[in-house]
């Protein structure tokens, strides 16, 4: 395969020449369609005797254009060139030289997959017609090697590269007329780095261009208005109306009574004749009147309690306080002792219209809050009374107002 001495022929010029083009020709015809160039710089060791006693490990480079013709197949045509430098121990002169020229194919992996970051493993096999000087002789190549894209469309790969290939001898050791030249078979390795450049491989998406609509002419003369572009109307989403269990249209967070439909202006609560439902308490438009100094309750109270009662199974959220108060007059056991029992008769009276027990408490306070003056007989009527108190809100286990 290697020829011992290094004149340069004129077939072997020439074909260097075609190489040299071949790769300053790359970037034109890497945009060329599916074609695509791969240039294989490498080091070149000799397998064989006697070349791998005359010559040490050279160099080497590759040249090929490929054309995809599936996703996974390229046909290729290609150039190959060999130097190997004469060993220190041999005692021939000079650089052994091969050239090497044919078709082949190539598998690969997709050049647009995603798969092992975008990695593209390839095996190819060529036929070649390879000339030594003045001889030529038959050969073939393949290789494998591995590709990494190195932009993000596509167009470069780089990667490593292995390739074996053998010169088939002509039978005899030299050549008859020619005995500088070694006929046998002769093997050489190549190792290096492949560089391809291509076309793009990453689908770009391709956004849909709607056509205007057709004009229609009136006369020959009319002028042809630009088609009308409505403005693009940005519709905002609707908010989430806010919780209305009670369907009275005032949001649970400003319903007084979330559990029973009231009007607004009476914040979603029903208008009661003798009762106002406020948030921390029942107000009561009329007293809760009892016997003269006793816990026992005058008969016209009845209906004002009655409304309370409705009042509270409308609002079932509501936990309440009876508290009863007292004027000044008697002693202060006395007073206490009547305030505990009044507000307790109260509590049984709205436990037996319906109210659960356990939303309610009751409690006595005597004398020590009054909301008049003592020193006159209207400040004390008014300081004897029972007042509701809301004392918590029941709530769900979510959160919610029960």
């Amino acid at each position: 395969m290697i020829r011992l001495s290094s004149p340069r022929t004129g077939s072997s010029w020439i074909l260097a020449q075609l190489m040299v083009f071949v790769l300053l020709a790359v970037p034109s015809i890497a945009r060329a369609g599916d074609l695509a160039v791969k240039v294989e710089p490498g080091l070149a060791f000799p397998l064989t005797q006697p070349q791998s006693q005359r010559f040490g490990f050279g160099g080497g480079v590759n040249a090929k254009l490929l054309y995809g013709v599936a996703p996974y197949f390229d046909v290729t045509v290609g150039a190959s060139f060999v130097a190997l430098p004469t060993s220190t121990n041999s005692l021939s002169s000079g650089t052994g030289a091969a050239w090497g020229y044919g078709p082949g194919l190539r598998l690969k992996g997709r050049h647009d997959s995603e798969a092992f970051h975008g990695a593209s493993p390839w095996v190819d096999a060529d036929a070649l017609y390879v000339r030594t000087g003045a001889l030529n002789r038959f050969g073939f190549a393949a290789g494998a090697g591995l590709a990494f894209p190195l932009d993000h469309a596509r167009k470069f790969w780089l990667g490593p590269f292995v390739r074996y290939q053998q010169v088939v001898g002509s039978g005899g050791a030299y050549v008859v007329d020619q005995p500088s030249i070694d006929s046998r078979d002769a093997k050489v390795l190549f190792v290096g780095l492949s560089l391809e450049m291509g076309p793009s491989r990453r689908v770009q998406p391709v956004a849909a261009v709607e056509s205007p609509p057709a004009t229609t002419l009136e006369s020959p003369h009319a002028a042809v208005e630009p088609p009308h572009t409505p403005p693009a109307v940005v519709e905002t989403p609707a908010a989430a109306p806010l919780p209305d269990r009670d369907g009275d249209g005032v949001p649970d967070q400003d319903d007084r009574c979330p559990d029973v439909p009231g009007p607004v202006e009476n914040q979603g609560c029903p208008i009661y004749d003798k009762v106002v439902v406020h948030k921390d308490k029942l107000e009561l438009k009329e007293k809760v009147a009892f016997a003269k100094d006793t816990a026992k309750l005058v008969p016209k109270s009845y209906p004002l309690l009655d409304q309370v009662a409705k009042a509270l199974q409308d609002n079932k959220n509501l936990r309440v306080s009876v508290e009863g108060h007292t004027s000044s007059g008697g002693t202060k056991k006395h007073n206490q002792d009547l305030s505990q029992r009044r507000a307790a008769v109260v509590l049984e009276y709205l436990v037996r219209q319906g109210v659960a027990r356990d939303r309610l408490s009751s409690r006595g306070f005597s004398s020590s809050r009054p909301i008049s003056s003592n020193q006159t007989s209207a400040g004390r009527e008014s300081n004897r009374r029972v007042e509701f108190v809301v004392q918590s809100i029941i709530l769900n286990k979510d959160g919610s107002v029960r």
